[in-house]
This record gives structure tokens, C-alpha cells and sequence, in this order.
């Protein structure tokens, strides 16, 4: 053992004198004093520090000649310093502890670094400084910028040289370091790029068709209420919280963009129009292509509503035929409308790589090829009835569909989101033309075209809003027609073109006078408020009421009582377990007398629901609030109403709020002024001022363009 380690130590002598001679190097391992540096072009293969060891004749040398000179491994003029400090790029070096390279190194090079380490341990521990190291470029003010990793080797070398003049020396770790194979991956950068940059660098490989979305998962950026696209957000350097600005919009989580932007195609890349196409139009090509690339996703999501469900055998067992046609109605014809207008959207883009305008093909297909749409938002009422009766009463249909939704295609979304899918793209269609609208506005020929369109689109919402309310208000009327018995009290019409039902429901007497002392053995009334009379019943079964008084909407008076107040109105009578009261008084009832009821309803939601029903006259007359000061929420996820006073409300919706109570939300629909109530667990609050802002000023300008 010890003759082992004298051979080791005697090496080791052998080793340091041989390059103590060669390098020049005094006793304690550092350079000889007034050793000159030659300062080399950089070029691999004339860097001798990196070339492996072989022995050959060295060059002459004597007294009186210039000292030899020692090749550095960079052998970069902006790269030496004098003696030992040095600056070495991280990508030609990496830690002294790093896996052995490669390819070969300098053995010179490595025993030297040993030796210098072995003479003085601190310097292993000193920081290494690498350009990596930095993503940011160090301005007037030690202020950072960014890029540094884009320019030149040189150029970043001269940038540190005058950073060093103006701060002071930079002091750097003394020691060579060994040579890597492969640089270090650089570190993560922020998403958000330079818009000049936006798809230059990275072009979208294959067609946006290979891997489509479902829609129910994305939200188009034209959906961006407050006149900002993604593109204008690219301009926006990163938050220290990471890629969501502090003062962005709203994002949803759950929603997607298109997988692929028009910058990004390789056909775009290619041609060299990022260089030379305008801001503007950018914007514009990126608003087409959005409209084409989610018309192929929303395709996409319908052909498998119809593979998966509508052609299902198994599933169509489980139902009779009536129930089946209520519940897929025209799906067929709604897909083969989109198939047409998608085909049309792809002919023009593919005849051209910056499309000249499809404002045409909207207006087109809006009036003479959508009217499916309307005939399928017209059966929505039937086809809810249809769902809730089967998935409530039919066991076989329930387990069915269950294993139906697990299959791969169908991505774990229910078939109740495919079933919507046309109602909630027919009504993304007048915003994604509106932002077209937008991009337009310095071609006059090409906006009013895009207004055209918009006014064609809107023209369809509104009958498919129209179909669906009219037919629900028709089936419903003739409903309670058969139901309400006016046997007692003076007959009422009920069946009418301008009337229809805006609630319903059970609510408890507190106080009975007058007519309502018809009630007293029964404690409960079941109220039926249409917009033009308010019908007060009893209950005999889940369809048949007998009529008790009615009277109409403007002589009635709502006032919403509190816990104090009760023993003042009720005299102690059943007030003490009352858990949310409201009076109504009929100041003229159908034998043309006043009349006072307590009722009591089971929650504060509920109350605060029936009085803003009763009240909804009162609330018209008042005139419009400025919309300005009012919250608003977007819609996470779609909600589909229960009750005749909700909303049915689809995702990336925005709603004006115009009351809150216990978990539930009232507000106005933006895109097109319907009101309703939904749970406050469906929408997420916009707090950034710039949006809530630009969504106002876009609900005015549809509400003019469009006459909505």
C-alpha cells in the first residue's frame, strides 16, 4: 500500500514540475508575472487549449526573444482578461464537476484548473458567470432588458465591457472550466413574445386539422370584449407571478384557444408577409382565420354528438321514437349547414395566404343556408323536457348514455354539452363578426361589408331567440290553460299572444284576509305571475289548481318585511316561525276590492327572486341605469335554466349584474339584453376596469348596429 502511494505522490510530482515548466507557472501555480497574452481569431480548430495532447517538437525559444505565448481557450479579444480572471461563455463550459465530455479536452487545461483549486478552495465555491446565466441585458440605471441572448457573441461581450466601465471590474471566477459536448438548456422564458417575433420563430408544423379541439374547451380571442387580442397583449412584458398580466381580462381556465394562429402556418412563414404586412391586417388575417379554425372544431364536437349518440342503436332503444326526434330534433341538417360554410371558409383560404374578406360568405350563409338554427333552437324546450323525463324516470337510459360519455371520443363531456353546441355557436358567431368589424374600420369597403354580415347574423339570433321563446310560451299557455280551474271566481282569458309565464311556485300564508281566508286550513298558496296578471290558487295536484283571486301586474304592491316587523303585521299569528316574509297587496283583485296577504318563502334567494318578478313592471317604467356602474361576470361553464325566471347561459357569456342575493346572481345577458337568475358558482367576477369598459361600449354598438 505504501509503495502504491509513493509511486501516486511521486507521479504527481513528476506531473505539476512538467507543466510548472511548460506554463510558466511559479511555485504557487499562478502565471508568471509580465507573461504576454496573444489574443486569437475564434476558431475551434486553432484553439490549442481544446485539441488533446500530443506530444511534438515545441517551438524555439531564448533569452532574447519575446517570452512564449499561451493560446486561451476562447481566444476571444472581448473575452480575456489580463492574468487570471477570465470570462468564459456558459455554453463552452460548464461546472468542474460536470460528466466527462465528449469529446476530448486540453490535459494541460485540466491540470490546471486541479492545481488551482487544490492551492486555494474558495475558488471552486466562487460563483462561475456564464452569458446564460442572464436572459436580461443590464440598461442605463442597472435597469434590465431583454434579448441579450439573441445578439451576437461579440456584440454581448461588448456590452458587458461597457457595463464593467461603468459599475466597476466584475470580478469572475479564475479557473478554465471543463469543455461540454452540449450546452445547458437555457432557462424557461416568459410566453409572452414580441409580436414581431409571433410565429417567425416557431412555425405551426401540419394542418390545424390534425389535432382538433373540442369546442365546448375553447374560447376564440374575438370573444375579447375589451378590444384586445391576444396579439395586443404579446406587447405586454411578463408579471412576476408568471404569464397572467395583474390587470388582464378575465381568463377562464377550462377554456382553450385554437390550437394554431394564422402567423404560425408555414405557408404564412414561409411567404415572408410577417415582414412587410402591417399591424392592423395582421389582426385582421388572425380574426379570419379564428373564424374558420373554431367552425372546424365546433364541426368536429357535432360529428360526435352524432357518431357517438344520435346514431347510437343501444341508446335508441332506451327511448321511443318521438322521445329520440325531441331530443337530436334537426342535428343532421345543423351539421350539414356547418360542413357548407366551412368548406367555403377553407376554399378562400386556401386560394389565398392573406385572405381578402369573407364578410360575403357570412352574409350568405346567415340568410340562406343557417336556417337550421332556427328550427333546432326552436325545439330546445322540448328537447330539455325530453332529457330531464329520461334521465329522471328511465334507469336503462341513464346507464347507457353513462357508458356512452366514457368513451375515449367523447373527451368525459357529457352528451347534454354536445346537445347545445348549436345554440352556443350561433351566438359566439355575431361577437367573432363584430371583431371583424373592428379590424375593418380603416377600409371603408371592407367594414361595410363586415356590418352587413354582422346585421345578417344578428338578424338569425334573434329569430332563434324568438323560435325558442315562442314556442315555449305557446306549449306552456295551453298547458296551464288545461290546468287552472276559474270555477270560483270570474273566468280570465289566459290564452294570449303578448302573455306568457315569468314564475311560478308554492309560498306559505302568514296572514290570511279577506278572500284568502278561503286558505286558512291550508297554509300554503301556489302563485302563478305572467307578465301581465298575477294568479293566486290552491293546489289540488302536480297539475290541476283552482283559481282563487287574481289581479293584474299594475295594481299590485310588493314590500319586502323584516323579522322585526312581523309581530307589528301579523299580530303574533304564526310570525314566529316565518323565515323570509313579504307582503303583497292587491289594490284591486278580480271583485275589484283591495286585498292584503303575508307570505313567506322557503329562502332569501327565493324572496328576493319573487320581488324582483313582482316588481319587473316598476323596474321598466324606471328607465335604464348606466350601465357603466355596473359588475360583471363571465360565465365559466354553461348553465341551463331550471325554472321560468333563470337564464340559460353559455360559456365566455358576459352578464351585467343587477342583483345578488344568497348564491344567486339577476343580470343582463350582454349579447343581447335578456335578464335572468343563475347560481354565482357558473361565472367569475371581471375586475379589470379597461374590460368591464369596453363591454359596455360593444353593448351599445351591437345594440345599434343590430337593432338587438
Amino acid at each position: 500500500m505504501s509503495q502504491r502511494h509513493s509511486d501516486s505522490s511521486l507521479e504527481e510530482k513528476l506531473l505539476e514540475s512538467r507543466f510548472h515548466s511548460q506554463l510558466r507557472l511559479d511555485a504557487k501555480g499562478n502565471p508568471a508575472s509580465g507573461l504576454p497574452i496573444v489574443r486569437g481569431s475564434l476558431r475551434v480548430r486553432d484553439n490549442a487549449a481544446f485539441q488533446p495532447d500530443i506530444p511534438g517538437p515545441l517551438p524555439p525559444s531564448s533569452k532574447g526573444t519575446e517570452p512564449r505565448t499561451i493560446t486561451l481557450s476562447t481566444q476571444s479579444a472581448a473575452a480575456l482578461k489580463m492574468g487570471t480572471e477570465q470570462l468564459i461563455p456558459r455554453n463552452l463550459a460548464v461546472s468542474s464537476k460536470a460528466k466527462t465530455p465528449a469529446r476530448h479536452q486540453s490535459f494541460g487545461a485540466a491540470v490546471l484548473s486541479k492545481e488551482a483549486a487544490r492551492r486555494d478552495p474558495q475558488l471552486v465555491a466562487a460563483p462561475s458567470f456564464s452569458l446564460d446565466d442572464m436572459d436580461v441585458d443590464v440598461g442605463p440605471g442597472r435597469t434590465l432588458t431583454r434579448n441579450l441572448r439573441n445578439q451576437s457573441y461579440r456584440a454581448a461581450m461588448k456590452g458587458l465591457e461597457t457595463l464593467g466601465s461603468q459599475v466597476g471590474p466584475v470580478h469572475l471566477s479564475p479557473k478554465l472550466q471543463a469543455l461540454a459536448e452540449e450546452s445547458s438548456p437555457p432557462p424557461a422564458r416568459c410566453p409572452a413574445k414580441n409580436k414581431r417575433t409571433l410565429g417567425r420563430k416557431r412555425a405551426h408544423k401540419g394542418s390545424f386539422k390534425d389535432d382538433p379541439r373540442f369546442y365546448q374547451e375553447i374560447r376564440e380571442r374575438g370573444l375579447n370584449t375589451s378590444q384586445e387580442s391576444d396579439d395586443d397583449l404579446l406587447d405586454e412584458p411578463c408579471s412576476p407571478q408568471g404569464t397572467q398580466k395583474v390587470a388582464a381580462p378575465i381568463v377562464v381556465q377550462n377554456y382553450r384557444p385554437p390550437q394554431v394562429t394564422w402567423s404560425q402556418l408555414p405557408e404564412v412563414v414561409e411567404s415572408g408577409l410577417l415582414d412587410t404586412l402591417p399591424a392592423e391586417e395582421r389582426k385582421r388575417q388572425e380574426a379570419i382565420f379564428e373564424i374558420l379554425t373554431s367552425e372546424f372544431s365546433y364541426q368536429h364536437s357535432l360529428g360526435i354528438l352524432v357518431a357517438e349518440f344520435l346514431q347510437s342503436q343501444e341508446l335508441r332503444a332506451t327511448m321511443t321514437q318521438t322521445e329520440h326526434h325531441h331530443l337530436f330534433s334537426n342535428i343532421l341538417d345543423v351539421l350539414s349547414a356547418s360542413q357548407k360554410f366551412f368548406e367555403d371558409l377553407e376554399r378562400r383560404h386556401k386560394a389565398q395566404v392573406c385572405v381578402e374578406d369573407i364578410s360575403d360568405i357570412l352574409e350568405e350563409h346567415a340568410e340562406r343556408h343557417f336556417h337550421p338554427y332556427v328550427a333546432y333552437c326552436s325545439n330546445e324546450v322540448y328537447q330539455q323536457r325530453a332529457l330531464q323525463k329520461l334521465t329522471n324516470s328511465n334507469a336503462t337510459f341513464r346507464e347507457v348514455l353513462r357508458e356512452i360519455e366514457k368513451r375515449p371520443a367523447c373527451g368525459g363531456l357529457p352528451m347534454l354539452s354536445f346537445l347545445i353546441l348549436p345554440m352556443q355557436r350561433v351566438t359566439r358567431l355575431p361577437l367573432l363578426t363584430d371583431t371583424l368589424c373592428l379590424k375593418t374600420q380603416g377600409h371603408p369597403e371592407r367594414y361595410k361589408a363586415a356590418s352587413r354580415a354582422l346585421k345578417a347574423i344578428s338578424k338569425l339570433v334573434r329569430q332563434c331567440n324568438e323560435g325558442a321563446h315562442k314556442m315555449e310560451r305557446t306549449e306552456q299557455m295551453y298547458t296551464l290553460h288545461t290546468q287552472l280551474d276559474f270555477s270560483k271566481v270570474k273566468s280570465l282569458p289566459l290564452i294570449s299572444a303578448s302573455r306568457w309565464l315569468l314564475k311560478r311556485g308554492e309560498l306559505f300564508m302568514v296572514e290570511e284576509a279577506g278572500l284568502f281566508r278561503k286558505l286558512a286550513s291550508r297554509p300554503t298558496c301556489y302563485l302563478f305571475l305572467f307578465n301581465d296578471v298575477l294568479v293566486v290558487t290552491r293546489k289540488k295536484s302536480e297539475d290541476s289548481f283552482v283559481v282563487q283571486d287574481y289581479a293584474q301586474v299594475d295594481h299590485i304592491q310588493v314590500q319586502k318585511v323584516e323579522a322585526s316587523e312581523l309581530p307589528l303585521l301579523a299580530g303574533g299569528n304564526r310570525s314566529s316561525c316565518v323565515p323570509h316574509p313579504f307582503q303583497v297587496t292587491l289594490l284591486q283583485n278580480s271583485e275589484g276590492r283591495q286585498e292584503k296577504v303575508l307570505l313567506s318563502s322557503d329562502s332569501a334567494s327565493d324572496r328576493a327572486r319573487w320581488i324582483t318578478a313582482l316588481t319587473h313592471k316598476e323596474r321598466q317604467q324606471q328607465g335604464p341605469t348606466n350601465k357603466g356602474d355596473l359588475l360583471q361576470v363571465e360565465v365559466t361553464k354553461a348553465y341551463l335554466a331550471k325554472q321560468v325566471d333563470e337564464i340559460t347561459l353559455q360559456q365566455a357569456d358576459v352578464v351585467l349584474l343587477l342583483q345578488q342575493e344568497d348564491g344567486w346572481l339577476y343580470g343582463e345577458r350582454l349579447r343581447d339584453g335578456e335578464m335572468g337568475w343563475f347560481p354565482e358558482d357558473f361565472a367569475r367576477r371581471i375586475t379589470n376596469q379597461v374590460a368591464v369598459e369596453g363591454n359596455v361600449r360593444r353593448m351599445e354598438r351591437l345594440r345599434v348596429e343590430t337593432d338587438v
